[in-house]
């Protein structure tokens, strides 16, 4: 067991070295510079296509949910414990200053992802059930051309490892019983296997009860959960950070310095903490990583550029505006040096300002996007498997993966949290490299749909 978790380990870490951190970020800076920065200037736009303004109804436009929906479900996907466990490994390992870089990936993320969701609308493809589909071996299928097929079977492949909930769900139970159930006698810290174990089965009916609906229901939960979710954590961080406003210009100042020195935390070693920043940075987001093309595919438009242009508000959301909230709460309160992990750290952060109950409006936020994120890894996984092994056997990944929450619930995640790790990097090869081959198309439609919306076309 112990050569296997080692293997499995040497796997993560060389899948995310420099090459792939050169692929995401200097990938995304190509896509910025291509584009020359011309989607930026319509995020006006972006915000009027998620409130309804240009829904397209017509027979012609496919997919099965709106630009909201398929927004939300994307950010489901992406806020969950990444948002908070996430930022905590940031800082623990890389620094204050792998902060920096997750803002950097979060930055060039925003053309990644209006060049990825573009391309799943682009270049949708019918499954073997005759039903519209996208994402990223659609996109290889369609855009490449079938000599290009062994790519979009890696993608497949690795995105229905890289989607597994036992992370999730490990995690949000630890969460639970650490914070609930322990204090309150319903379990002990020495002996806990039997609430563990009860608990992973009610969350996975759960699961089952909202996937059924597949991913109409899925997105219509993630359509109310997750912004109710976001304002939420905004609302609490705010009063946090208020009450130490003294020191935010500090901490954003000290997250800055870092970024070029390494100096807090890894001893100098500024590779380190780029590493981190990137990689955590691509966690948090997923720009590149290919799984926001599985949600923005579905969206229900026959303009391309369109959900590119929704998509992209997704890295503001998810990295710049709640890892950023989440990262000053850590630094500001002093609870990323206390030598807490993980959610811990967080639930320290929030216990100083709110005392007695923090851990406790933590829990709820921690719950709700865990759930959400959850359920989307499950209708990406499923459409994975759909792709390589023909949609009616889709329903024997659903029952899988409710006993992987079982699972999850009560096993050891050292050797899954590396293999989740490398299953993410092996996704963001197939996806990057696509879209690198397919980016003159997206500057073609999208600079026509430009045009066409300058020129006041779409005009109600």
């Amino acid at each position: 067991m112990q050569q296997i978790e080692a293997a499995v380990s040497a796997y993560a870490s060389f899948m995310w070295g420099l090459p792939l951190v050169v692929l995401l970020v200097g990938g995304g800076l190509f896509f910025m510079l291509h584009s020359q920065l011309r989607h930026f200037r319509y995020f006006r736009h972006s915000f009027d296509l998620l409130r309804g303004k240009f829904n397209d109804d017509s027979t012609s436009a496919g997919g099965d949910i709106s630009h909201y929906l398929a927004l939300a479900t994307a950010l489901a996907g992406t806020m969950g414990l990444g948002n908070i466990t996430g930022v905590a490994v940031a800082l623990t390992v890389g620094g204050p200053g792998a902060i920096f870089w997750m803002w950097v990936t979060a930055i060039v993320g925003i053309s990644t992802k209006f060049y990825t969701a573009t391309l799943a609308i682009l270049y949708r493809g019918n499954d073997d059930a005759g039903h519209l589909q996208g994402g990223p071996m659609y996109i290889i299928r369609e855009g490449l051309g079938r000599q290009w097929l062994p790519l979009a079977w890696l993608f497949a492949i690795a995105g229905m490892v890289g989607t597994l909930p036992v992370f999730q769900i490990n995690q949000l139970v630890q969460i639970i019983r650490d914070t609930v159930a322990i204090p309150n006698g319903l379990t002990s810290a020495e002996s806990h296997f039997n609430f563990d174990f009860i608990l992973g089965l009610v969350l996975a009916a759960i699961v089952f009860w909202v996937a059924a609906g597949n991913v109409k229901r899925v997105s219509a939960v993630a359509g109310k959960m997750v912004p109710a979710m976001v304002l939420f954590y905004f609302v609490i961080t705010v009063i946090l950070l208020v009450s130490h406003a003294g020191q935010i210009p500090a901490m954003l100042w000290l997250i800055v310095s870092d970024a070029f020195s390494g100096q807090a935390v890894s001893g100098g070693m500024i590779g380190t903490v780029i590493l981190i920043g990137v990689q955590r940075g691509a966690f948090s987001n997923e720009a590149g990583i290919g799984t926001e093309s599985l949600a923005h595919g579905a969206a229900k438009t026959s303009e391309p550029a369109r959900e590119g242009l929704v998509a992209m508000v997704g890295p503001i959301a998810d990295t710049l505006i709640v890892c950023t909230c989440t990262a000053l709460t850590l630094l500001a309160t002093g609870a990323w040096e206390g030598g807490a992990q993980g959610v811990t750290m967080a639930a320290e952060a929030y216990e100083q300002v709110f005392p007695g109950y923090g851990s406790y409006l933590l829990l709820i936020m921690v719950f709700v996007l865990s759930m959400t994120t959850v359920l989307t890894y499950w209708y990406y996984g499923s459409k994975c498997m759909g792709f390589l092994f023909g949609s009616k056997r889709e329903r024997y990944y659903m029952w899988a993966y409710m006993l992987l929450i079982v699972a999850g619930s009560v096993v050891s995640l050292e050797i899954v949290i590396n293999l989740l790790d490398g299953a993410y990097a092996t996704m963001a090869i197939p996806t990057m490299v696509s879209t690198l081959l397919l980016a003159p198309q997206v500057k073609k439609v999208a600079r026509k749909y430009f045009a066409r919306l300058d020129a006041g076309e779409f005009d109600q």
